[in-house]
Order: structure tokens, then sequence, then C-alpha cells
């Protein structure tokens, strides 16, 4: 039994991912005071205070080895904050965070590549500590505060000044769009994402009727509110398991009511059995510019495994027909870490993918999530020990670095083998805007379709306020009105703050 017990319950979640970094997916009970413990029973108690201009989390994690206990602490100091309820809530969380972490290491040794560092984004918080202080001081804090690993802050660097090029572009008036097809052609094992199976009796039109009563609202405040579109991004799912006709009425209606997608225009193409020419040539003439094809892997017998109807020789070809057509800009994903792969499946994942000279390439790190069908039959799978994850990531890396590629974006994710990244490496100038705008939080997002995400970003404040579309379809299409009227009055504000 693992139990947690805090002066501090509005940090709880905080608090059980640090502790998770170290226990992976255990359950956590928050108690109210440490209970009487056997075997292998663990107790973190951690508490708060603000003295003489000081805030101290004192942080106690004992562990019952047998008969004998054993009891890891830290004392974490850091100076008290003034200005705003926001940013004091955010110091507070961070001392009590790191202090967790710490009393949590002495317990139980090992290698954290980002440290104490969860629920925030490294490369965000790099450029916030440069905003007030020099690279050297925001380095020590990175590595000497937040226990980051030089080679982890040095990736961080690296995309923030790749990203910088984005950021001037921007005025305060951007927002992205994001179209969402919550469909696919079959269900793979580590999906969470709320995403059905379309078959060829599934009838989807009361979902594309909805979907583009959304876009009309979502263009009508976007105008009124005097928005000016970034830039436009179809994702799922799968779109692409769309008919061509569906795909074609779809994006036709969406450019017509944004009258144009900005300055880049992406479709995720991800399953190359659904992609066909006559597809491919349709987004062309509706000036998408990038497409993802994404293998996962190129080892036919995982492709199998993880429910993929399709091999590696279907990607090959679905990349030949796109470069065909003229797309310039292709992205290919891969996942490190997917069930009985090892270094050398990496490997050769990535000799065949340079093969086919993409543009993007995002490595991936196989993340455990509660509701797919993975962590429902974990018992049944031969995951790579997270060493064995963290040198497949390194492979990923080189390769794209072999292919003149860098990287320029990255995020986390709950339950990374290896507690590793999600990392997106692009070739000079094919940088993924949206990909950029939507992982740092720099730009407003107004998000179409079940499931989607739209975001308001007000920046001098940090903040972030967010109005999610419900994720069951049905519940979507209800709730279609309501959710517009909340969306409208976010979008509403004023943006003098922003």
């Amino acid at each position: 039994m693992v139990t947690l017990s805090t002066n501090q319950p509005w940090f709880y979640n905080d608090i059980c991912e640090e502790m998770r970094l170290f226990l992976d997916l255990t359950n956590i009970i928050p108690v109210e005071s440490e209970p009487p413990m056997s075997d292998g029973d663990i107790h973190m108690s951690i508490n708060l205070y603000e003295r003489g201009g000081l805030y101290e989390a004192h942080a106690v994690c004992s562990y019952m080895n047998g008969s004998q206990r054993l009891t890891g602490d830290c004392i974490h100091t850091a100076a008290a904050r003034t200005e705003g309820e926001i940013i004091v809530k955010r110091h507070k969380k961070r001392c009590t965070k790191i202090a967790a972490f710490r009393a949590m290491e002495k317990l139980f040794p090992q290698r954290i590549p980002w440290g104490s560092l969860t629920g925030i984004r490294p490369t965000r918080l790099w450029r916030e500590l440069l905003e007030t202080m020099s690279c050297n001081e925001a380095a020590h804090i990175m590595l000497d505060e937040f226990d980051v690993t030089p080679e982890k802050l040095k990736v961080a660097a690296d995309i923030t000044r790749v990203q910088q090029k984005a950021f001037a572009a921007q005025t305060p008036n951007d927002i992205d769009i994001y179209i969402g097809i919550p469909y696919c052609k079959s269900k793979c094992l580590y999906c969470s994402f709320a995403s059905c199976v379309r078959t060829p009796k599934t009838d989807i039109g009361a979902y594309l009727d909805a979907l583009k009563k959304d876009i009309l609202y979502g263009s009508r405040t976007i105008a009124e509110n005097g928005f000016i579109v970034r830039a436009m991004y179809v994702g799922g799912g799968t779109p692409t398991v769309l008919t061509n006709d569906e795909l074609d009425d779809l994006i036709t209606y969406a450019l017509e009511c944004y009258g144009g997608f900005g300055t880049e225009f992406t479709v995720e193409a991800g399953r190359p059995d659904t992609i066909d020419t006559q597809k491919l040539l349709t987004l062309r003439r509706l000036g998408v510019g990038r497409i993802s094809i994404n293998p996962q892997t190129m080892n036919d017998d995982t492709l199998a495994l993880i429910g993929r109807s399709h091999t590696a020789d279907d990607i090959a070809r679905a990349y030949f027909d796109a470069r065909a057509v003229g797309f310039e800009s292709i992205n290919a994903d891969v996942i490190a870490g997917l069930p009985g792969e090892s270094d050398s499946h990496m490997q050769r994942t990535m000799e065949a993918i340079a093969a086919l000279k993409p543009d993007n390439l995002t490595v991936h790190t196989l993340a455990l999530k509660r509701s797919s069908a993975l962590m429902e039959h974990l018992t049944e799978y031969k995951l790579p020990e997270a060493a064995e994850v963290e040198r497949m990531v390194e492979t990923g890396a080189c390769a794209a670095a072999e292919m003149g590629m860098r990287p320029y974006y990255m995020y986390r994710q709950k339950y990374m083998r290896g507690n590793l990244e999600n990392i997106g490496y692009s070739l000079p100038g094919r940088e993924c805007i949206y990909n950029i705008d939507m992982m740092e939080e720099t730009t407003s997002i107004m998000a179409h379709g079940a499931g989607a995400m739209s975001k308001r970003i007000f920046d001098a404040e940090r903040r972030v306020e967010r109005i999610p579309n419900p994720k069951d379809i049905a519940t979507y299409i209800n709730k279609l009105d309501a959710t517009a009227t909340e969306k409208n009055k976010l979008f509403s504000q004023e943006r003098g703050c922003i």
C-alpha cells in the first residue's frame, strides 16, 4: 500500500506524479497521517510552510522492507513570491514537488532524465527562465533545482532556439484552427484516444453535419473578434478514413468558412491503408501542403501485434504516391518502446524511414494509457526496459541528425517508458508551425470535433483557459450549441493581456 499525507491537498495529484516517477502506475491513497505499515508499504508525508520570506517544503518518505523501516527526507526552500495568485501557487507547487522528488530519490535512487519536472513543458520553463535571468542562472535552476540532466537541458535549449523564428512571426491576433476526425480503420493496442473504428457499415453523416455546424459557429466567433488564422490542422483519429468525397466536402466547407488556412495546412494521413492517389490529389488541390504518414514501426510483426492493418511496404508505397502528386512536406511518426521491440528493431525502422526521406520525424516514447487495450492486458506483453527504451530514443535522434534534421518541438506525457519524451525533428525550414504553437501554448486554438480542445492564451498572465468538446460523439452532437456559446464567450474576452 502506498499512502500520502500533506497539508497541501490541492497539490495531491502533483505530488503523486512525482512519486510515480519512481513507482510507475502505483495507486496512491490520501490519508490524514501515517498509517500502520507492513512489508512493502510506502508512506509520503509532505508539508509546506511559509517562514521569513521563504517557502519550506518538508518531505519524509518511509518504506517498510521486511521489518526494516527505511526513510528518505528532504527540506527544500525557495524564496516566497508575492506577484499574483497564479505565480504564488505555481512556486508553492514547485517547492512541494521538488521536496517530494528528492525524498523519493533517496529511497529509490535511479536515473530520472527530466528530474522533478512533471506537468510542465521543459521548453516553456526554459523560455520563462531566460526572460528574467542569464543563461547560466537559468541552467543552474534546471540542473540543480529541478535535477534535469545536462543532456536533456541541451535538447530543451536547442529546441527553443529553433522555435524563435516561429515565435517572431506571431501577431497578437493569431489563432490556429483544429478539425478532429475521431475515426480510425482499426484501434491500435496502445491508443487511448476517443476514436471509433470505421467499418463499411459505419454512418458518420450525423457527425460530419455536426462538425460543419461547429466550424461555422467557430468561424463566426473568430471573425467577429478580429482573430487571424495562422495555421489549420486536420487530425484524428485518422482523417483519411473519410472517403474522397467526404474529405473534399468537409475541407472545402472549412476553407469557405474561415476564408483560408493561413500560412500552413496539415492533414494527418497517418494510416497508409487509408490513402490513395485520388485522396492525395484532392488534398493538394485544396491547398494542403503538409501530411503525416505514420509508420510507428517498420517491422511487420510489430505492426500486426499492435493492431495496424498495413505493412511496412504499404508505408513506402504511400510515401512514393504522396511525393508523386507533389507533397513537399511529409512527416513520419515512430514509437520507441513498443511491445516485443528492442534497439535493433528501432535501428531497422530508422534505416527504412531514412530511405523514404521524410521532411519531419517525430520520435514518440510509448506511454502506458489507462484506457488502452495495452494497459488492460499489460501482463500479456513484453515491454522493453527503461534503459533499452532510452537507447531506442537515442537511435531515433541520431537517425534524425543523419537525415539533416534538428529537434523543433517536444512534449511529455504521463507514464512514459523511462520518463522520457516525444520529440519532433525537421529539416530546416520545414518545421510545423501548428505543432510549435500547440505544444508551447503560445497561440490560441479554435478546435472543432469530438474530443477537440479549444484554448485561449492570455500570455501576459501565463494563463491558458480551455474548453473541451465532449469526447463521446453523441454527446458532442447534442451539446454543440451550448459548447459553441461557451467558446464564443471565451474568445470574446478582451485581448489587452495577450
